[in-house]
């Protein structure tokens, strides 16, 4: 299947550090892992043996003996490698939920909740990590939000940034102007109260109110604080399209007056004028790395993205105020033609939207907002202005290249992130990247397709985006570090969710180890609260 004899021979040759040798003391283990094809996280060639786990650790790999095993389960013919980190997710944004009784509707993190927050949609594809606080939204009280994950464990680990757009919204509000002297310094004693608390770092999101009215300086001043506590940057940057190279060069000049290192959230190119620019952001990324500075980047393997459709047709200043704003100017008589002029125009210039949430027009979830037009005899505009006005409806934007998606891949620096949520089926059609994320990356565009070796691939999935965050003792197989592992079947391991079907799980994982316990036993859910807070710590400083 994997070239066994070949790979034992790269490894007695090469070595690989992660991986144990031959033991003479016999082994205690609560389960073992036995003849699996082990791909450790480095990146180099895998190899076939066994691995011991006692208690949330990894006790030995490669070839041992053992005295004794509660538990062996046969790999052969399996990948064993470790859990999965989604180094993007947006589990942590609020919800609203409707009381069944009839009462009145309250607002929940879906990680916190209890239908959502085993995270199974993220155990099915392999995944024991998600990082959440990205572009620049969810939990702004980082200690609070860590209690709550302290007492309602949810099903994968979690690390926490602390998202700027939070920040600007508690003390400046969501209007489009500088911080006064009094604001800066409460926004400064936020960062640094988030870090002492344990976050691994701080997003923004530039193209979201109100992170887009901050400028350099202010997100820089941010981000010393960050830096000091050996946290990074990560950052939905201010454009995607037109304006890519800027972006990207602004979000590396934050990156170097912070004194930290930058990471590029879901680096692409949108927009069909634009397909093929991610090869010269990518230039301007090497450079600066090159030059010693830290840069990465992740990606979720799609050519579509998702955000909400007043953020895809509309610039921020027509969004300053929040979605009461603009919905005031939506009614306005003497702003209703300026600003349906401005989405006629966004809409000519993308690519097609697919409504994935509308709580007025129900009916139309699931279907592209021109096809919606072309039924009802109407103007696209008007139908974006009718859904605008429902408030925080979602879209999903055919607009990238999947030879741009393919060749981003390929770069060793980008992480694979699905930039999803935990989610149950809901009725809506979001996105299909919180269900079949790392099995497509792997398993389609890897394994079936050899678009990068696998061992690369899954790399992009744990070892490189543990080296980002700077969380230790995870991300690798290696004794000692915490049993976070995922076995799975190469040749089933594949995406199944659509953008008609998003909530089909993927499908070839086996077993799936979160601290030690199994959360998936043989395809089937188990353990669904055996994830943990983790919080960074002072030694974890500069990491």
């Amino acid at each position: 299947m994997m070239r066994t004899a070949i790979a034992w021979y790269v490894w007695l040759i090469v070595g690989l550090p992660s991986v144990g040798i031959a033991q003479s003391d016999p082994i205690d283990a609560d389960l073992l892992l036995v003849g699996g094809t082990i791909v450790d996280g480095t990146g180099k060639p895998s190899l076939v043996g066994n691995i011991a786990i006692r208690g949330d650790r990894i006790v030995a790999i490669g070839q041992f003996k053992t005295r004794r095993a509660e538990r062996t389960i046969e790999c052969d013919g399996m990948i064993i490698a470790p859990g999965f980190i989604d180094l993007h997710n947006h589990s942590d944004l609020e919800v609203e939920l409707v009381d069944p009784e009839g009462g009145p509707p309250r607002n929940s993190r879906r990680i916190l909740e209890e239908k959502t927050r085993p995270a199974l949609c993220y155990l099915t594809q392999g995944c024991t990590t998600i990082v959440t606080g990205n572009c620049g939204g969810g939990a702004l009280e980082v200690k609070e939000y860590y209690a709550g994950l302290e007492q309602n464990r949810p099903g994968v680990n979690v690390a926490h940034l602390l998202p700027q757009g939070a920040v600007r919204t508690a003390i400046v509000g969501l209007s489009r102007r500088s911080p006064t002297k009094s604001e800066w310094e409460k926004m400064i004693d936020l960062a640094r109260q988030a870090m002492i608390d344990g976050a691994w770092g701080m997003s923004t999101g530039l193209q979201y109110v109100p992170s887009s009215y901050a400028d350099v300086d202010e997100i820089a001043a941010l981000a010393r604080v960050v830096g000091e506590y050996g946290g990074f940057y990560a950052s939905h940057i201010r454009d995607e399209g037109d304006q890519l190279l800027d972006a990207i060069e602004e979000a590396i000049e934050i990156g170097r007056r912070g004194g930290l290192p930058v990471h590029v959230s879901h680096f692409k190119a949108s927009r069909k004028r634009n397909w093929g620019k991610v090869r010269a952001a990518a230039k301007l990324i090497e450079r600066s790395r090159n030059e010693g500075l830290r840069v990465t980047a992740d990606q979720y393997p799609y050519n579509a993205s998702s955000t909400s459709i007043a953020a895809m047709l509309l610039p921020d200043e027509e969004r300053e105020g929040g979605t009461k704003a603009l919905l005031a100017r939506l009614n306005d008589p003497e702003e209703l033609p300026r600003i349906r002029k401005i989405i006629s125009e966004s809409l000519n210039s993308r690519g097609a939207i697919m409504i994935a949430s509308c709580s007025k027009y129900p009916h139309w979830i699931g279907k592209m907002l021109r096809d919606v037009a072309t039924a009802e005899g109407r103007e696209s505009a008007d139908v974006a202005i009718d859904i605008l006005r429902t408030g925080n409806a979602q879209g999903v934007g055919f607009s990238m290249d999947d030879r741009d998606v393919r060749y981003v891949m390929t770069l060793p620096w980008v992480a694979t992130a699905s930039d999803g949520s935990t989610k149950i089926n809901d009725g809506t059609k979001p996105h299909p990247r919180s269900y079949g994320t790392f099995p497509r990356r792997i398993g389609r565009f890897a394994i079936a397709e050899g678009v990068v070796p696998v061992e690369q691939a899954i790399r992009s999935a744990t070892g490189l985006p543990a080296d980002i965050l700077g969380v230790p003792e995870r991300g690798y197989l290696r004794e000692g570090y915490y049993a976070d592992v995922v076995v799975l079947v190469p040749e089933t391991f594949r995406d199944r969710a659509t953008f008609q079907q998003p909530f089909e799980f993927s499908t070839g994982v086996r077993w799936v180890l979160v601290n030690g316990q199994l959360a998936i036993d043989d395809a089937k859910p188990s353990i669904l609260n055996a994830g943990r807070p983790l919080r960074k710590s002072a030694k974890d400083a500069g990491g």
